[in-house]
Formats: structure tokens, C-alpha cells, sequence
């Protein structure tokens, strides 16, 4: 979709996306834990992949607007703009990502980075905003019949020692709040970073479709597992409880 693309990049990309496909099916054809979190356990992973989609799509149709504009390119980065503008306020994650490129950047530029960021922003939040609707509207994990801790959580050891709900809610915590200070930290730590070094421009378009959609992508990941993991505490913590009181009625009568 990005205008000025060779054919080498093309290439590359697509024996990218090749991997990524066969990764992807043998991952779920597996009857066994993976890298894949939550593989059993839908809509979650296929929220993440459409957000993704979604974002990556419309950040390549505000870049391809300013070389080839058209009445869908212009009316995305019209809407994106308005969006970014509404949200750029003092201390807000899209101001902080403007304020990462160089002093002496392009006008043109820094509204370009602007409203990727303001689209990108608005998809993650509207991405966290449907999960929980998914959770209280069709009970997630509920609805998937019998949750596998072993196959969704491959990184997370129940023998490891200590209460599996404790640590459950722990990692969950740690998940959301990584996730809410991600959108602000990162632009602090490359600012930071670049003063030494070569500052970052976001010049190219592919670095900044995907910069910008890894800076929203990433932390409402994180957001959406900690959300997730902290359900599942709840879930053990509450089919222990029905255990005890099947117990006490047991031993009642």
C-alpha cells in the first residue's frame, strides 16, 4: 500500500509473512503448549490480530495520502487528524510522541506522526473497550467451555510455588500497569536515547506505520492479558469456593 516500496523489500516481506503463516498453523495445529498465549481461548488472540490489521492498514493510508491522495486516503487522514487533535493534549501519549521527534522535524511530518499516533491510540482503546464488552457479555473464558492453564498460559508454571491465584492477580497487576505507563515511557526512553545518538526521525514510512502501531499495539496487549489473567484468578477462585461449599453440604448431610 506504501508508494516507493522496491521490490527487494516486497520480497522480504512476504517470506516475512510466509514464516509467520506456517509459525501460526503449526502453532495451533499442535496439541501442545507453544509461544502462543491463549490459543485455546477465543476471541482473544483474534482481537489482538484484527487490531493490529486495522491499524497497520490505516497509518499506510494516511503515509499513502500525502503521495498518491484519493477520496478514502483523504477523508482517513482528515478523520485521523481530528481525532489526533482532540487527544493532543499536555502530558497525553500522542503529545509525548510528537514531542520525540527532532526540534528542526517537517511541519508535514509532524502531523503525519500526529495523526498515526491519534489512530493508532483511538484502535487500542476501542480494542480494550470491546474485550471487556466480550467479557461481560459472553463470559469469557466461560464460554469456551474448560479453560487448559497449560496450553493458554505456556510461560506460567503452576507448580512454581505459591498460590496460583495470588500469582495469577500479581502478573496481572504487573500486565496493566506495564501496559497503562508503556504509551508514555517509550517516547521519554528514545527521546533520551537519541540525544546520544542519531535522533529518530520516523522519516521512512514503513519505520513509522510500524513504530507507531507497535507504540498502541503493545501496551493494550499487555493491557488485554492482564485483564485476562486477572479473569482467570477470579474463575480458580470462585470453582474453589463452589468445591467447598459442595464439601460442606456433603459432610452436612
Amino acid at each position: 500500500m506504501i508508494p516507493g516500496v522496491g521490490s527487494d523489500t516486497t520480497q522480504i516481506v512476504a517470506l516475512m509473512a510466509m514464516f509467520a503463516a506456517a509459525l501460526t498453523f503449526f502453532e495451533y495445529a499442535s496439541a501442545y503448549p507453544g509461544l502462543v498465549e491463549f490459543r485455546d481461548a477465543p476471541p482473544f488472540n483474534r482481537i489482538r490480530f484484527v487490531s493490529l490489521l486495522v491499524t497497520v492498514m490505516l497509518l499506510s493510508i494516511v503515509v499513502t495520502s500525502h503521495a498518491e491522495p484519493t477520496t478514502l486516503t483523504r477523508f482517513v487522514e482528515v478523520l485521523g487528524a481530528s481525532v489526533a487533535q482532540s487527544i493532543d493534549v499536555p502530558y497525553s501519549p500522542v503529545r509525548l510522541l510528537v514531542l520525540m521527534l527532532p526540534a528542526d522535524a517537517d511541519v508535514r511530518h509532524i502531523d503525519m506522526v500526529r495523526t498515526a499516533g491519534g489512530i493508532s491510540y483511538i484502535i487500542s482503546l476501542i480494542t480494550l473497550g470491546y474485550f471487556v464488552v466480550i467479557l461481560r457479555t459472553i463470559g469469557w473464558p466461560h464460554s469456551i467451555g474448560g479453560f487448559n492453564v497449560w496450553v493458554n498460559l505456556p510461560t506460567f508454571d503452576p507448580t512454581a510455588g505459591g498460590d496460583v491465584v495470588d500469582r495469577l492477580r500479581r502478573d496481572a497487576w504487573f500486565n496493566v500497569g506495564l501496559g497503562f505507563v508503556l504509551p508514555f515511557v517509550i517516547p521519554a526512553l528514545v527521546k533520551l536515547v537519541s540525544t546520544g545518538f542519531s535522533p529518530v526521525t520516523l522519516e521512512s514510512p514503513q519505520t513509522m506505520v510500524w513504530t507507531v502501531s507497535a507504540w498502541a499495539f503493545l501496551p493494550a496487549s499487555l493491557f488485554m492479558r492482564g485483564i485476562a489473567m486477572g479473569r482467570i484468578a477470579t474463575m480458580i477462585e470462585q470453582q474453589r469456593e463452589q468445591e467447598h461449599q459442595d464439601e460442606s453440604s456433603f459432610a452436612t448431610a
